[in-house]
């Protein structure tokens, strides 16, 4: 295949200081994963068990030496190191090793470049970048120099990087402004969205969990699925309706992932907003994930993070059909389901209801049998549990759920 010609040779870098071994493998695995979404191949593995990593080398002296035989052996095209490497370490393993050398950020970034499609995606992808290398540019002379192209060079592109800080920090601003603008659009399009009154539902998860598959199953959107990690790059809201005739709106977002860069979660924050601001956020796991636990730590993390721990949760676990027999969910409320499975997707639907229930307030309301339109938007827009025709009155008594702030939402409330 022509793409094999075009894969870059990686050589991949980790040191182990107070993770666990199994920790340290997974995190070594995905770091294989996502340079083989950045279309790299993997040709050999360094690893290094230390107190902590080398302030000047991130490598002992020896380890650095068998790095630098190792790229002669295998004539790699990168390196990339599985946890941060301060501006400096680049510096100094570079004087040994004559390719590039990127970390896990790097290549994170990288694939955001690669994913976004959006013209909001893509200036967000930029600016993550152009300030991750900002405080690098002393010194990198060498290294930007090398990176040419593949992996490491998408998005800004080597010539943006070599430029001077102060144009660098131009392009920041500017970036930041029209970024701003956009928000202010999606501004607009969540208060429309808040003051209808729509109840709004958020898919949340680590990346690759399955999150596209189930928006895919729930709304028949046509949205990209992939086995690939970051496959999912730009929100995307769709209309759900649910069982009892209401609709809601369901918003896919970015996948998370462990030690996911602070400038992308700086970066996307007007993505995030998307999310932000939902009724209920369904959390949606790979249950047959060899890390499971540390994916809904990794989650739940940066739910706090971004302060959206105190948005309601339901967690999904995905994938029930390629799970352990034994598999145990460890998160509640929770469903076990398979994105593939309608009856699961059925169930789910029912969960969702009933979930909303426990957060929308119980009201009951009179409509007269003239207002039949308004009946109708009422069934749209709430949850409605029964409605009878109260014949001396000739008018309706509606009990149901609604949001606490639905413009619905007034005298007629049960308390």
């Amino acid at each position: 295949m022509e793409t094999k010609k075009e894969q870059e040779k990686v050589i991949l870098v980790g040191v182990q200081t107070r993770e666990t071994d199994s920790d340290f493998n997974y995190s070594l695995n995905e770091l294989a994963q996502l340079t083989e979404t950045a279309l790299g191949k993997v040709v050999g593995i360094l690893t290094q068990k230390r107190e902590r990593v080398d302030s000047r080398t991130f490598l002992g002296k020896g380890k650095l030496e068998e790095l630098v035989h190792l790229v002669e052996e295998t004539e790699a095209d990168v390196v990339i190191f599985n946890q941060a490497l301060t501006p400096s370490q680049t510096r100094n393993i570079q004087e040994s090793i004559d390719i590039k050398i990127i970390d896990r950020i790097q290549l994170i970034l990288d694939i955001f470049a690669m994913r976004a499609k959006s013209k909001e995606g893509k200036l967000q992808v930029e600016l993550a970048q152009l300030q991750y290398m900002l405080p690098r540019l002393a010194g990198q002379g060498i290294n930007l120099s090398r990176l040419g192209g593949g992996i490491g060079t998408k998005g800004p592109g080597e010539t943006k990087l070599e430029t001077d800080r102060r144009h660098i920090r131009d392009q920041v601003n500017d970036i930041k402004k029209t970024l701003k603008e956009t928000e202010k659009h999606r501004n607009r399009s969540r208060t429309q969205r808040k003051e209808s009154g729509v109840f709004q539902i958020g898919l949340i998860g680590y990346t690759n969990a399955g999150k596209s598959t189930l928006l895919n199953a729930l709304t028949q959107a046509d949205t990209h699925e992939e086995d690939q990690l970051f496959a999912t790059l730009d929100p995307l809201t769709r209309k759900l309706l649910l069982p009892t005739g209401t609709k809601v709106t369901l918003t896919d977002t970015v996948g998370f992932i462990q030690d996911l860069p602070t400038e992308l979660i700086e970066a996307f924050q007007s993505t995030l907003e998307e999310t932000r601001n939902v009724d209920l956020l369904l959390h949606v796991v790979d249950s047959a994930a060899e890390n499971m636990v540390g994916h809904e730590k990794t989650v739940i993390k940066l739910l706090k993070d971004l302060d959206m721990d105190h948005i309601p949760l339901l967690t999904v676990y995905n994938k029930k059909d390629l799970a352990d027999p034994f598999f145990s969910p460890g998160l509640f409320p929770n469903i076990v389901m398979s994105a593939r499975n309608m009856t699961d997707v059925t169930n789910l639907l029912d969960e969702i209801v009933s979930r909303m229930k426990t957060i929308m307030v119980r009201y009951q309301m009179t409509i007269s049998v003239s207002e039949g339109q308004l009946l109708v938007r009422l069934k749209q827009e709430t949850i409605v549990t029964s409605e009878e025709y109260i014949e001396e009155d000739n008018h309706y008594l509606v009990k149901g759920y609604m949001k606490k702030d639905s413009k619905w939402n007034g005298e007629n409330q049960l308390k």
